[in-house]
């Protein structure tokens, strides 16, 4: 992973975005030599998202399976065609 300091990024912004959108590879910015931020281009920075999302739905499905808030099949298929009428 590449490293920029935020200073190289305020003197270079043009530039970096331009490498990061072709190579599509994070880029670790440090200020104070410590890390501060990863810039990401947009299409990266959306399919993690949309991941995000997925593991949050994943998580709540578990949660519910944990505290047996669950039905049978039927009994989802009988909600479900009360919910599309």
């Amino acid at each position: 992973m590449k490293t920029e300091l935020v200073t190289t990024l305020k003197r270079r912004a043009t530039t970096i975005i331009s490498g990061l959108a072709k190579d599509r590879h994070p880029i670790l910015i440090t200020q104070h030599g410590r890390p501060a931020a990863y810039l990401v281009d947009v299409e990266t920075y959306e399919c993690l998202n949309e991941k995000l999302a997925i593991l949050e739905v994943i998580g709540r499905g578990e949660r519910a399976i944990d505290e047996s808030r669950i039905v049978s099949h039927k009994q989802a298929r009988k909600q479900m065609s009360q919910w599309l009428k």
